[in-house]
């Protein structure tokens, strides 16, 4: 299975946020220190503020910090939600799979799908950005 680039890019920031819980960081900052366009970055900043994940600090001085309790979200719990829906394969495109009357193999790919959450279901955003892997990301850009 592969991550949408948007659910790749949040883990990220929710990473660099929880190595700094006392740091605002800036848009710019997280851009620069995932190598991403500011404007993706922004998008999915307001993605993971809506999602309660992220406090933000508007004007001159401000950033976004990692929000209380975000620490303890389930990795699981936060791929699923970032990702939606999705299947591993799409029988219902256009055109349809003309195999998907009895095909056996998306049922197979829902369980292993299911599997592969399941598996980040006990890994929360805070043993994400614990050591060693914290030193890592405290080296990564500048904290304004």
């Amino acid at each position: 299975m592969r991550l949408n680039r948007s659910t790749d890019i949040g883990l990220r920031v929710l990473m660099l946020a929880a190595a700094r819980p006392e740091a605002l960081l800036t848009v710019d900052v997280l851009a620069g220190s995932v190598a991403v366009p500011r404007s993706h970055l922004a998008k999915v900043v307001q993605r993971l503020h809506h999602l309660g994940l992220l406090d933000t600090v508007r004007g001159r001085n401000g950033g976004v910090r990692l929000a209380t309790g975000a620490a303890g979200t389930s990795i699981g719990g936060l791929v699923r939600e970032l990702e939606g829906e999705t299947e591993v394969v799409d029988c219902d495109g256009e055109p349809g799979c003309p195999l998907r009357g009895g095909c056996r193999l998306r049922g197979a790919l829902r369980v292993a799908q299911e599997a592969f959450y399941a598996s980040l279901d006990p890994i929360t955003i805070g043993d994400l950005a614990a050591p060693p892997v914290r030193q890592v990301l405290l080296t990564l850009g500048s904290v304004s």
